[in-house]
């Protein structure tokens, strides 16, 4: 594990150095800024008061649609995987909305929410619940058949193997899905906030790139990249002391 950190943090360097390289040549500087101009732009947001406030907003957006399509796409998971009437009524759909961009969705959810922040949440909840709900079905589905016809065997109930087969089995499913659900979000944070944000690290970027302020677009891209690594690094966290249970191959 030593070894892999120092080895993260090798890549760490040696990427800023790379990117330094790249935004030293001429034609690449215009819209490359480089790690030093990226700093500046940082403090200059700060010493505006203004950074903070973007960041708080767009976690504010990025967390709450996430929430909300976790706590939806677990129940629905679990039952398109144990009821199998309900996963053909349901699962087309599913499949369907999974192939169209969220931003695709935006003038539907302007005119229906406004250009307030449920606006926005529902946006980020799109995206996050198509990704956590297939992810978490698929879990629910590859759970060894044999698990379950032991528990039958041992006189277990639906309800006994459901809570006490299933679930625990397809923990490392719905953590997977966290992961991608939670990158999902990041992912359509600038399309959410096209929505007529006034705050935000995607309005940020946007604003900026109308007045070709490139350092202060690569800052807001640089921030939702840190702000993604580091929940990622949670899930994986909480996934560890979850499924301490499975064997895993050490790196």
């Amino acid at each position: 594990m030593k070894n892999k950190k120092y080895l993260n943090i090798i890549s760490v360097i040696v990427g800023i150095i790379i990117w330094q390289l790249i935004a030293s040549i001429p034609n690449v500087s215009v819209f490359l800024a480089s790690p030093p101009e990226t700093v500046s732009a940082f403090m200059d947001q700060v010493r505006k008061g203004s950074m903070f406030i973007d960041i708080g907003y767009s976690l504010f957006r990025v967390l709450g649609g996430f929430a909300i399509g976790l706590v939806v796409a677990i129940p629905v998971a679990f039952l398109m995987g144990w009821y199998p009437k309900f996963s053909g009524l349901v699962e087309p759909w599913i499949q369907f909305f999974r192939t169209i961009p969220p931003i695709a969705l935006i003038p539907l959810v302007i005119v229906a929410l406004g250009v307030g922040e449920s606006a926005k949440i529902v946006v980020i909840f799109l995206a996050s619940f198509l990704v956590m709900v297939v992810t978490i079905y698929q879990g629910v589905k590859s759970v060894d058949i044999t698990l379950i016809k032991a528990a039958r065997v041992l006189g277990a109930r639906d309800r006994d193997i459901f809570f006490k087969v299933i679930v625990p089995a397809s923990t490392p499913f719905i953590l997977v899905g966290v992961r991608l659900g939670l990158a999902a979000s990041l992912t359509t944070l600038v399309a959410a906030e096209l929505t007529g944000a006034q705050v935000g690290l995607g309005e940020m970027i946007q604003s900026a790139s109308l007045y070709l302020k490139m350092d202060v677009v690569i800052l807001g891209i640089v921030v939702i990249g840190i702000i993604g690594f580091t929940l990622d690094k949670i899930v994986l966290f909480l996934e560890r002391k979850l499924t301490g249970w499975q064997e895993t191959r050490q790196m």
